[in-house]
């Protein structure tokens, strides 16, 4: 018996996580599944998987632990075949120096001010937020409203050899993030993240794993205010890239405040949470395969899709 469509390429996916949460927080579990309802097949490795670089596509969704191996990540990223989101993306948006970028590109960005190893940190009056550059699921980030425990911490962060990054505290995080999700450039979803820094000097409570921060999320169906923020943000990291705000196979835009004065607090491009747990089941089914055919039109793009090596 002849086996039908024996030509269909069937390319290896990974999704990748971290040794300490291989499959992440939970909230990607549904992804495996939505991609099979497309006919396509993946699994979840560590991302430091030696397996990893052999597959033909990788897709980073958890891989938290980057930021105390940034060097070895990034290498890791150009050894594997292929990667979403992309490797020179991902050396981009790991530094959250891309924010100097995106406000000269006309982005409404909270300000930010950045300080390498060696340079004085300038704290300007009133609360403020200081953290790495280098950092994810808020690891480091903290609240400050004296001048010396600022300095305190950014001494800390400079002697780790960390570039610090220092901000105005802005009261409407009081209120939360508004999480904006991207699929294909494309809007997807969206859902309100509570305040995660505690009152200042205290550091944030941080999962068993310690990769990420506590927070509670809650669903939102924002203004398209703050979704034109959103697209602005993928606008204008494309064209820093070279590239087209549809290569990215997943985006989550972080606003703060409502629709009459939105700023970007953090465009996520490596592996952030989506929050597709925050949807009722018949919508995060719809979510899902928009992920699915997002991931289709990647292959095929890369070459890699189920037709990509038909005989003719």
């Amino acid at each position: 018996m002849k086996l039908a469509r024996p030509d269909l390429r069937h390319p290896s996916i990974v999704l990748a996580g971290c040794s300490a949460l291989i499959e992440g927080d939970g909230d990607d579990a549904g992804l495996v599944g939505a991609l099979r309802a497309r006919g396509l097949h993946a699994r979840w490795l560590a991302w430091d998987d030696p397996d990893t670089e052999t597959a033909d596509l990788v897709i980073l969704r958890a891989t938290w632990d980057y930021t105390e191996r940034l060097s070895d990540f990034l290498a890791w990223t150009r050894r594997v075949p292929n990667l979403l989101n992309p490797p020179d993306v991902v050396a981009w948006n790991s530094d959250k120096r891309y924010l100097v970028d995106l406000a000269a590109a006309g982005v409404p960005t909270v300000p930010s001010r950045f300080f390498a190893p060696g340079e004085t940190v300038e704290v300007p009056a009133g609360e403020v937020v200081v953290k790495p550059a280098v950092g994810a699921g808020s690891v480091g980030a903290q609240r400050f409203d004296d001048e010396a425990s600022a300095r305190e911490h950014a001494a800390g962060l400079h002697a780790a050899g960390r570039t610090v990054l220092v901000q105005p505290y802005d009261p409407r995080i009081e209120a939360g993030e508004t999480a904006l999700v991207f699929l294909g450039g494309e809007q997807s979803h969206a859902f309100t993240k509570g305040p995660l820094l505690p009152a200042p000097g205290s550091a944030a409570a941080l999962d068993e794993s310690g990769t990420f921060a506590e927070e509670a999320l809650t669903p939102a169906d924002p203004d398209f205010e703050l979704w034109d923020v959103g697209y602005a943000a993928l606008r204008a990291a494309a064209d820093r890239l070279g590239g087209s705000a549809s290569d990215f196979l997943y985006a989550r835009v972080d606003v703060i405040g409502d629709r009459t004065d939105p700023h970007l607090l953090e465009l996520e491009l490596v592996e952030p949470s989506l929050g597709w747990r925050q949807l009722d089941d018949e919508d995060r089914g719809l979510r899902q395969r928009e992920f699915a055919l997002a991931v289709e039109s990647a292959l095929d793009r890369l070459g890699l899709g189920p037709l990509s090596h038909r005989r003719p």
